[in-house]
């Protein structure tokens, strides 16, 4: 690959892409430009066009893509329910093809050769990257150091940044890996891999600890419309204003914290650490908006779908055909999710106390243990035989 002339970098300032950034350089002497997604990781991205350039880059992009990220990735996760392996709720899985597609769309303007990442060799993110790279320009060229050099650990990255000069947040005595977006925060690596040691508390960021959450309970409102939320406590929002919201609420009363082993796409499985409290507090307003709008068996349907949409997104499929037409199925779904859902924060809990819809197909007259005049008891009997039928057979032939 010695012939790229100009590269697309993915770049965080973290440690891999400010090492790799130097790396791509003097490896391949070529051009390298840096591209930083503000996808609500709050930090401060000033220092980014000034560290880029400082440490080689020849252009640097900079791109606020808060909104486009919860309302294009975010939202169509939880119209679906989204969650993998019953925990995850894929605050990194979501970001990348986004991040991935913006590189490539760069790439295009700016004539490059290539793009290339800071994901390792073992990770998810190389492949969530690379098949959308591959989904929108076929002919891309990647460079993904973490595969080629000889730069095998972080210690060895620290090494290099300090003989460099390039100066990097990740120290010896705090080497684990973050992520941050405003979905969620996640924990990787270093003083976490021994899946037995518990996290610091001091480690989290977006959450206090449940025991430190206020001892008094609150109470949220949120609206939705076909599925999204639109406002909190009758405020409408935009869809990353609404998020920012809900990670606050959540953060204040310890919500939304998982400590997962999960099972990598590569093979592996691999412990991490997330604060996902506006996520999480949103999944459970969804459900419970589903729950008196949305019909029995279209529930199900899309329920049984929910482990194969979230892989794709864990595996990195964003772009695939099979993601679009499940997209479009799952977004029928939610034509008549509409309504509004109070909860109750509390000490790391968010608990449904009603929810209310003009769409609802809640029928007290149907539903009441009191007398009615609308359902006939004795018709459940037939209903019953009819489905028992089958049943019977097998007794009666001994099976």
């Amino acid at each position: 690959m010695s012939d790229i002339k100009k590269v697309v970098l993915a770049y965080s300032g973290g440690l891999d892409t400010s090492v790799i950034l130097k790396w791509l350089i003097e490896t391949h002497d070529c051009e390298v430009i840096t591209f930083s997604a503000d996808i609500g990781q709050e930090e401060e991205l000033d220092y980014i066009d000034d560290k880029a350039r400082a440490t080689g880059a020849t252009g640097v992009y900079i791109d606020d893509l808060k909104e486009e990220f919860v309302k294009e990735y975010v939202f169509p996760a939880f119209r679906a329910n989204a969650i993998y392996e019953g925990q995850y709720l894929l605050g990194t899985s979501l970001a990348r093809p986004l991040i991935a597609k913006r590189q490539i769309e760069i790439a295009v303007a700016e004539g490059a050769d290539a793009v290339s990442h800071g994901a390792t060799g073992k990770g998810n993110d190389q492949v969530r990257f690379e098949l959308t790279y591959f989904a929108l320009k076929p002919d891309i060229r990647i460079v993904a150091p973490w595969r080629e050099w000889d730069l095998k650990s972080r210690t060895a990255l620290m090494d290099f940044a300090v003989k460099h000069g390039i100066p990097v947040p990740t120290t010896p005595a705090k080497p684990y890996s973050t992520d941050r977006n405003l979905l969620h925060i996640s924990y990787e690596g270093g003083i976490l891999e021994d899946p037995w040691n518990p996290p610091s508390d001091d480690m989290f960021t977006l959450s206090v600890s449940p025991r430190q959450a206020p001892d008094e309970p609150e109470i949220v409102d949120i609206a939705f419309e076909q599925g999204n939320p639109v406002s909190i406590n009758g405020q409408a929002m935009s869809p990353a204003n609404l998020l920012a919201a809900l990670n606050k609420l959540g953060g204040k009363h310890g919500i939304g914290r998982a400590d997962i082993v999960e099972n990598r796409f590569v093979g592996m499985k691999s412990r991490g650490v997330y604060e996902t409290p506006g996520g999480t507090i949103l999944r459970a307003a969804h459900m419970a908006m589903e729950s008196i709008t949305m019909d029995r068996e279209v529930m199900h349907l899309r329920d049984s779908l929910i482990p194969r949409y979230a892989e794709m997104i864990y595996y990195g499929f964003w772009f695939s055909p099979e993601m679009k037409v499940m997209q479009q199925m799952i977004d029928q779904t939610q034509v008549y999710v509409s309504g509004e859902v109070r909860l109750e924060l509390y000490k790391g809990n968010s608990r449904v106390l009603g929810r209310r819809s003009d769409n609802s197909l809640y029928s007290a007259d149907f539903a009441t243990f009191e007398d009615d005049s609308v359902y006939h008891q004795k018709d459940a009997e037939g209903f019953i035989r009819l489905n028992a039928l089958r049943l019977r057979l097998h007794a009666l032939l001994g099976r």
